[in-house]
């Protein structure tokens, strides 16, 4: 008789594990938790949510990004949404909350076909392949006109309607927003690098203004310097102004009150030295990464020169885009095309804080200067013109604009639906399911505009069918369907691809997943 074998034990008590129909259940329920928690916020009549932290503090947002980053998500599958808002974010800078909404209702939508007895790997297969349908319905609904400055005003106006902008309307934002990126940008694109928004709160949103250059927290080391210049000659020292004491741990033996007054002479001269080096080279505007002694900031104002010193090193890099200025490691042999040229410099005072705004001639780098009456209202209004920037440089670098107001999404369910007859076996479902997941997108829409979801869907789809292109227009209180393009409500294209692959890609991961082990070590 064949002896029995004790089971093998492979996983410690510690561990717990989950396995088959229940991993499944639980990761796609904590997926559609995480979609649920932004889905009020979408569209022009969202909502805000409020996000209070451990220590007290609050956030007011209805930005999809920041609301997930905020909350504190344990399930590991419902982090996996919240990187999908934060993939979103970096890419194209909007649509956070579409992504998120999209992948939690393709997984809504997954569950049933599971509960149908469909493989996941079938559910994946389909939805893959309605992702590639997806981006031609995108492509074919992107629209072949010049992104002059109207139209690029335009998406930037349809990314902060329903945001918080305070007492100024988007229609303001939208023109300094769209001449910062236009400022900075040049055949090879743009840098987002390039523009900066500072905030300061105590005043209206509608003092928020555009500076071509740079706003610092850093005010002159002479407080007799003027407080205002122009066409100065500018140059950036990445270095300390100090006395050369050295590497090497030396000691100096000074026997004789002359031998000190030599040293401290020599130091006094080398110290005046780098004031003359400063001054011969024609440099009226000094900016120092480094510390200067005190001994060399009495020399540079006595030759005129406003010098700054602390400057950060991203404001170091700001400062030289906007003037033309090269960062120097060293004093020696300067050159004229060192130095750069301020156009206008000038010290601001705010209530107790004072800014300096350097602007260049021709600034290759920009700031938005925003203003708003509290700290929450200046955060959401941030938040809301960094959204702005994105899509318009996404609009400018990655592919046109599509109408928005739900546009897209119809068009892109009409053809996946339109396409999924002609697959064969049960992928076919999985197609189908996709087109409905992408057909929540709208209906939230319509929702949280006031309208009844199940007849607007309808009104879509018919209008669509007709015409082409159908959308949700916000009215008043409630929406209309009409053409979002005529009503100047457009969105980049690569928003849309975008959310349309990292809500797959994660709806597809979850799906695969069917086997969960966590342990306490």
């Amino acid at each position: 008789m064949a002896q029995r074998q004790q089971p093998m034990v492979i996983l410690s008590e510690d561990n717990e594990r989950t396995q088959g129909e229940d991993a499944q259940d639980s990761n796609i329920r904590a997926g559609k938790a995480v979609a649920n928690s932004v889905r009020t916020t979408l569209g022009p009549k969202g909502m805000d949510k409020m996000l209070v932290g451990s220590s007290g503090d609050v956030t007011i947002t209805n930005d999809g990004a920041t609301i997930l980053n905020k909350m504190d998500i344990e399930h590991p599958a419902a982090q996996m949404l919240v990187e999908v808002a934060e993939t979103q974010e970096i890419e194209v800078g909007d649509g956070t909350t579409t992504a998120s909404v999209l992948a939690g209702e393709l997984l809504a939508e997954a569950e049933e076909l599971l509960d149908q007895d469909l493989h996941p790997t079938v559910i994946v297969e389909g939805y893959h392949e309605a992702a590639k349908l997806a981006h031609e319905a995108v492509d074919d609904q992107t629209l072949a006109v010049d992104l002059d400055d109207d139209t690029l005003e335009a998406v930037a106006r349809s990314s902060m309607t329903g945001k918080g902008t305070g007492d100024v309307t988007v229609d303001a934002l939208a023109e300094p927003v769209v001449s910062a990126v236009q400022q900075v940008a040049t055949d090879a694109g743009v840098d987002r690098e390039d523009i900066h928004i500072h905030t300061h709160p105590g005043a209206s949103t509608s003092a928020t203004e555009l500076i071509e250059g740079v706003v610092i927290d850093e005010t002159p080391l002479d407080d007799a310097a003027p407080s205002q210049l122009a066409d100065a000659t500018t140059a950036i020292l990445d270095t300390d102004l100090e006395f050369d004491t050295g590497e090497a741990d030396a000691e100096y033996n000074i026997t004789d009150v002359d031998q000190l007054n030599e040293a401290i002479a020599a130091e006094e001269a080398e110290l005046e030295g780098y004031a003359e080096t400063i001054a011969d080279a024609g440099v009226e505007l000094l900016f120092v990464t480094g510390d200067i002694d005190d001994r060399v900031a009495s020399h540079l104002a006595a030759e005129e020169i406003v010098a700054f010193e602390d400057i950060g090193s991203s404001d170091a890099d700001a400062i030289a885009a906007a003037t033309g200025a090269r960062q120097l490691g060293t004093l020696e042999d300067i050159e004229d095309a060192d130095l750069g040229t301020t156009a206008a410099l000038s010290v601001e005072t705010y209530g107790e804080d004072k800014f300096t705004f350097v602007e260049g001639a021709d600034a290759a780098h920009v700031s938005l200067f925003v203003r708003g009456s509290t700290d929450h209202v200046v955060d959401e209004l941030e938040r809301a013109l960094n959204d702005a920037l994105d899509v318009v440089i996404a609009a400018l670098d990655a592919g046109g604009v599509v109408g928005g107001a739900g546009a897209a999404e119809i068009a892109i369910a009409d053809h996946v639906r339109s396409h999924a007859a002609s697959v064969e076996g049960r992928k076919q479902l999985a197609i189908e399911a996709f087109a409905t997941a992408v057909d929540e997108l709208p209906r939230t829409l319509a929702e949280n505009t006031g309208m009844d979801p199940i007849d607007a869907l309808v009104d879509l789809r018919a209008r669509h069918d007709a015409q082409g292109r159908a959308g949700l227009v916000s009215t008043g209180r409630s929406g209309k369907v009409g053409d979002p393009v005529e009503e100047d409500i457009l969105d980049p294209a690569a928003v849309k691809h975008e959310a349309v692959d990292s809500a797959t890609e994660a709806a597809t991961m979850i799906l695969r997943i069917d086997d969960v082990i966590s342990s306490d070590n």
